[in-house]
């Protein structure tokens, strides 16, 4: 199967070095050039955005709003213009569920089906091949590229109709920020209170409050580290959509919306390159303390 991939960063990178391990043939396309070198080194083909339109089996997008997407899809020399009869295009990222269905009727009216496909697990799983995949769509389109998205991901479930994909990824991001807000505040309590924030962790990590996130994050902060593997301005996108969504739907959101307005008042302050585990320095800048390890 020939596989179009559009969008290389932190996420696209690895999934399509995880795609060429499965022994698909990958095409990519992105605005950085040397994003594109670097994956051809290793067995990528470079093409133009016509060229995978016309030869490719599959094209996926993987960029950081519905904007970008709709770009790549409409242009003169783009997906859509340039479709030939039976591609099938996979959008994986982060979008609203209005945009998911909005490209899914423009791409029926020239032939083509589409499958919302966004993922969760960030660039660790991405790495490994593990992602988390919740996809929006036709189940039949779903099974004949579910091989795909098993060269990408371990968790992999249709969800319903096209834009469900996208609405389960903002339920997904409710829970994964609104998680990692909770663990910064504890950890800036604790560290107040002068505790071995270590030592708190190792004793409340197998409890009720244990979580994924809390383990993959409390390293992280404890450690200073904050290279982005979901950035803040990423997760700041996301949050809007859960927003607008939320509105659209009159469902009140009273604690995303908070965060919303922190993740705001981080860009603010120049945060917004840092992985969303930098939710912290918010809470560590008002309380006027540094969540970190205990120094020996």
């Amino acid at each position: 199967m020939k596989i179009g991939f559009i969008g290389l960063g932190i996420m696209g990178n690895p999934m399509v070095k995880n795609l060429l391990q499965s022994d698909f043939e990958v095409t990519v396309f992105d605005l950085n050039k040397e994003a594109i070198q670097r994956l051809v080194e290793v067995g990528a083909k470079a093409g133009t955005l016509k060229e995978m339109a016309q030869k490719s089996d599959v094209v996926i997008t993987m960029l950081p709003k519905a904007e970008h997407v709709w770009d790549v899809l409409q242009k003169p020399e783009g997906i859509f213009a340039n479709a030939h009869p039976g591609l099938a295009v996979i959008d994986m990222s982060s979008i609203g569920p209005t945009d998911a269905r909005e490209i899914a009727q423009a791409a029926a009216d020239f032939g083509i089906e589409t499958l919302d496909a966004p993922v969760s697990g960030g660039e660790p799983k991405a790495k490994d091949g593990t992602l988390s995949i919740m996809v929006g769509g036709k189940a039949e389109t779903f099974e004949k590229y579910l091989p795909v998205f098993q060269g990408m991901g371990k968790d992999i479930v249709l969800i319903g109709d096209h834009g469900s994909g996208v609405t389960a990824k903002l339920a997904n991001q409710i829970i994964v920020n609104l998680n990692i807000a909770a663990v910064s505040e504890a950890l800036v309590l604790a560290a107040k209170a002068g505790i071995d924030l270590e030592k708190m962790y190792q004793a409340i990590r197998g409890g009720l409050a244990g979580s994924t996130v809390m383990d993959a994050k409390i390293p992280m902060i404890l450690d200073r580290n904050f290279k982005a593997g979901g950035a803040i301005s990423i997760n700041l996108k996301d949050l809007t959509n859960v927003m607008q969504t939320a509105h659209d739907l009159d469902v009140p959101l009273p604690l995303s919306s908070q965060l919303l307005e922190i993740f705001h008042a981080l860009k603010a302050d120049g945060k917004q390159t840092l992985d969303h585990g930098g939710i912290v320095q918010y809470y560590e800048k008002i309380a006027n303390v540094v969540a970190k390890r205990s120094e020996d």
